[in-house]
């Protein structure tokens, strides 16, 4: 799946996309793995509120804030996008019964953009459960 990011740092709710793949599909029970190959990008588990959602992004550029002497930045004035994706990582796994994503009641799947905007890619890996 692509996605076209339009901000430096910004959460993307791609639920619907990754429910539509699993329906696609046709897989009834198994799991489905949502991960991307960029460095400076992470997918998570979250609730979709306004608030949350900026609390998650501050707390982030509190916590590892840019261009803070990180021998990185000589590279690409980067380097706090790199460590945010490291905390957050690469990928969830999200079991699937009855042909849908098993997630809480208010958990969503987030594509987190860290050094944006850029066009990304999404991968996502539907596994069908082997009978036994």
């Amino acid at each position: 799946m692509n996605i076209r990011t339009s901000e430096r740092i910004e959460l993307v709710d791609i639920t619907q996309e990754v429910k539509s793949e699993i329906h696609k599909s046709g897989i009834d029970n198994g799991i489905c793995v949502v991960s991307t190959s960029h460095t400076t990008t992470a997918i998570i588990l979250n609730e979709n509120e306004t608030g949350l959602r900026h609390d998650i992004l501050d707390f982030l550029e509190k916590l590892i804030p840019p261009l803070a002497g990180y021998q990185h930045d000589r590279i690409d004035n980067n380097a706090d996008a790199h460590l945010k994706a490291i905390i957050l990582g690469s990928s969830e796994t999200i079991p699937v019964t009855g042909g849908e994503l098993v997630l809480g009641t208010w958990q969503r799947i987030f594509f987190v953009e860290l050094d944006g905007p850029r066009q990304r890619t999404v991968n996502i890996a539907k596994i069908k459960k082997v009978q036994s």
